[in-house]
């Protein structure tokens, strides 16, 4: 079965046109061994079937991986680590931040992180909008994560002046978009393609702004 799910694997990124070698294959069905693993009796994802953690989550991380850079990454309301956790395993250059409130799904991040010796990876349990660390980051993320008003407003205190958010999305959220603060620009929304997932995906990045905001 395990060479089923790699297959898959594979072939979602392909599609994607990420380029994975056989040890980062290896290394992200290790952790959806252990995500499979601990749903079980944590309930760290709605997700019960393991073939469609393959597509609807590891492939769907995959997807926004075009959109960052090397800078220090914060992953906020991370749960069990997506997309988070999936970049670090891809990036071990990249300094990835997973904040959650979920005692449960840090608690998994940190087995994650030791049993597969990530070490860039730094685990935060605090609410979001009370973390006061002493950095800021270039790089937000967040996937399905309430409002983007909201993304914004609980860690707005952690984005660097000219840092981005990065949003994983579904539907065009236009609503969402009209209600940002006039202070926030939008850099770009951009439609994703995720092989083996129903239903339409959207990257939005966000950033500071003295200008009057426009929507694309």
């Amino acid at each position: 079965m395990s060479q089923d799910y790699k297959s898959r694997l594979h072939s979602g990124a392909v599609k994607l046109g990420v380029e994975l070698t056989d040890a980062q294959l290896d290394r992200l069905l290790a952790y959806h061994a252990l995500l499979v693993k601990w749903n079980k009796a944590y309930n760290l994802t709605s997700v019960r079937d393991a073939g469609d953690m393959v597509d609807r989550h590891l492939v769907d991380s995959l997807s926004i991986l075009p959109a960052l850079t090397a800078e220090p990454l914060l992953d906020v309301g991370t749960g069990p680590g997506l997309p988070g956790m999936i970049i670090a395993l891809l990036k071990p250059d990249v300094p990835v931040f997973l904040l959650d409130s979920n005692g449960k799904k840090t608690r998994f991040l940190n087995q994650v992180k030791m049993s597969l010796n990530v070490e860039n990876v730094t685990v935060v349990h605090h609410r979001l909008e009370s973390w006061q660390p002493e950095r800021q980051f270039e790089q937000i993320t967040s996937r399905a994560f309430a409002t983007l008003s909201d993304m914004v407003s609980f860690s707005r205190h952690l984005l660097a002046d000219h840092g981005r958010f990065i949003a994983m999305k579904g539907l065009y959220p236009q609503e969402e978009l009209e209600q940002l603060p006039s202070d926030i620009e939008i850099i770009a929304v951009s439609e994703l393609r995720v092989p083996g997932t129903s239903g339409a995906r959207h990257l939005v990045e966000l950033g500071f702004s003295q200008h009057e905001r426009k929507l694309p």
